[in-house]
């Protein structure tokens, strides 16, 4: 579960598929997610490069640095580049061809790694689909509004391997996009055909993320559940309109705290409130849930979302979600039904919205319900199982 999005993604469509009656074998790098009971998992090794940049040699095994694709990464690691998806690409297709020889798979999946190997798999003569759950353009043009020196803007023009998904992505047999605006910011970042591109939402976990009348609200609470070190997310605006509601709000931000993340936690103590936020660390999904519950306010201030899962979660739990109008969150949040849609980049927006909500709980009532059944009508895993598996007929049947 602490893998992000994409881990969420494979576990609850593997769960789904299990309970389908489908057979599911999955090939995945560190950070390894959290899989569903009943599939077969492949664990990829790697020397963690990137993050590791002194003392990287194994103790147990020091020459394993020179295996050649270890000692590309260790070469483009020290370039400033992040080459996991380049080598993971091509030790899953070293594993793949090894199931292979043993096994007969209908479809290939990739979720968002998007790499040489996936060109290398099509050898293997079994159709590939690929999910972008957004286009890496997106980050890197998010990160490059928030750095200012010229040697750091260029460790972020290197950090991402675009010319590598651009020639990927648009070879796949289908490509499956998590919301509209993705599809489109996919069609154009990957000049990817419009016959190729299918949407299909992710889900929530409804038994998880649920009404739960035994957890007490917490008076002026706000919750943000998010990785505050990706820009995307917008952490900074939210912080900001804080500073304006001094003594008004409490603010529970769902990540990790120092030294695991620097970034918000340094942000708050720079703008003075650290007596309004309080950071959880990890938390188990059904603490998460539990937070959310007691909750009287969900916050999404993100400048850009492919899908938007925890505004979508915290619909499921009755929680009213004030968000913005970036990416694909007014296709997750129905603007003055299920929440408030706020322009991205605004603190002051942020502060007249919540404090909107705060003032009328008969409001945020009326919304909590209507996010639940918005929930249960187009966001469950079910449903984006179902809908994959007839991307995956659709192309095995051409």
């Amino acid at each position: 579960m602490y893998s992000g999005g994409q881990g969420v993604y494979i576990h609850y469509l593997a769960k789904e598929y299990r309970l389908m009656g489908h057979e599911v074998d999955i090939i995945v790098g560190p950070p390894y997610p959290l899989i569903a009971d009943g599939a077969r998992v492949h664990k990829i090794p790697n020397l963690n490069l990137f993050e590791s940049q002194k003392n990287f040699l194994s103790k147990d095994k020091p020459f394993q640095v020179f295996k050649p694709l270890n000692l590309y990464e260790v070469a483009a690691t020290r370039m400033g580049m992040f080459p996991e998806m380049f080598t993971f690409g091509i030790r899953s297709y070293i594993k793949l061809k090894e199931l292979m020889a043993k096994n007969k798979f209908d479809i290939i999946h990739d979720n968002q790694t998007l790499a040489y190997g996936n060109l290398l798999m099509k050898s293997l003569k079994t159709p590939i689909v690929a999910t972008v759950h957004h286009p890496l353009s997106i980050d890197r043009k998010s990160d490059l509004t928030h750095t200012k020196s010229f040697k750091a803007k260029w460790g972020r023009i290197m950090f991402y391997p675009f010319f590598m998904q651009r020639i990927v992505t648009k070879r796949m047999d289908r490509v499956i996009t998590v919301s509209n605006s993705s599809a489109q910011n996919a069609k154009q970042a990957f000049k990817i055909p419009q016959s190729k591109l299918r949407v299909v939402y992710n889900g929530v976990d409804t038994d998880n993320f649920r009404v739960r009348t035994d957890v007490k609200k917490e008076t002026n609470s706000l919750i943000v559940v998010t990785n505050t070190r990706d820009r995307n997310k917008g952490i900074i605006y939210l912080l900001q309109a804080l500073t304006q509601m001094r003594g008004k709000v409490k603010l529970t931000i769902v990540d990790e705290k120092p030294p695991l993340n620097d970034y918000a936690p340094g942000l708050v103590k720079e703008y003075g409130i650290e007596d309004m936020v309080t950071f959880t660390g990890r938390l188990s999904h059904d603490d998460v849930a539990r937070k959310y519950a007691a909750a009287q306010i969900a916050v999404t201030p993100s400048v850009y979302e492919g899908f938007g899962l925890p505004a979508a979660e915290a619909m499921a739990c009755g929680v009213p979600v004030v968000g913005t109008t970036a990416g694909a969150l007014p296709e997750v949040i129905e603007n003055n039904v299920t929440g408030i849609l706020v322009p991205p980049r605004s603190p002051q927006a942020l502060v007249g919205t919540i404090q909107t909500l705060l003032d009328d709980p008969d409001l945020r009532q009326k919304m909590g319900a209507a996010g639940v059944e918005r929930v249960r009508h187009n966001f469950t895993w079910q449903k984006s199982a179902k809908a994959t598996i007839d991307v995956y007929n659709e192309v095995i049947n051409c």
